[in-house]
């Protein structure tokens, strides 16, 4: 039995970002209850050289988003990066949420050899679309999504695995 490229991709997004939300969400109820305003917690980060909690959201989405849209063969749709509350990240990630759902297995099934090139801020880098989405964008997806639940960890948040890996 062979798996598809819809089956790997957009389940998989789909679930890291509705857990993302329930994490945020969870976060938020601490930071509320310890009288930590939003704008503080969004910009918590692990280390000094590490990006915030709000970037590490905002990427997320991206990988999540801009991943099934490349798989498909079409231009991601664009999200300003100016979010400064939990109200805004929740609507960002619903907003990646709908746009992921609204690709039909047919264009993403198929993309195993699509050219990708993306551009980043060092360089561009060219694969094939599987290679894309098992070596560049589930490992980014779940990164960014780990680090967002590690910093609302270390914040004190009352999170723990299940939360972040959510039901089956």
């Amino acid at each position: 039995m062979s798996i598809s490229m819809y089956q790997v991709a957009i389940p998989v997004f789909l679930r890291a970002l509705n857990n993302l939300h329930h994490v945020l969400k969870l976060g938020q109820t601490h930071a509320k209850h310890k009288n930590v305003d939003d704008s503080v917690m969004l910009q918590t980060r692990l280390i000094p050289d590490m990006l915030p909690l709000v970037k590490q959201v905002q990427i997320a989405t991206d990988m999540a988003k801009n991943g099934a849209a490349r798989l498909a063969g079409v231009d991601p749709l664009k999200f300003e990066d100016n979010e400064t509350s939990f109200e805004e990240l929740y609507s960002r990630i619903e907003r990646a949420i709908d746009y992921i759902k609204s690709f039909k297995p047919e264009q993403i099934d198929g993309s195993e050899t699509r050219a990708i090139t993306i551009k980043t801020r060092n360089n561009e880098l060219s694969f094939e679309g599987q290679a894309y989405l098992l070596h560049f964008v589930i490992p980014n997806l779940f990164f960014h999504c780990t680090t967002a639940y590690d910093i609302l960890r270390v914040a004190g948040a009352g999170i723990g695995k299940e939360d972040y890996i959510g039901k089956p």
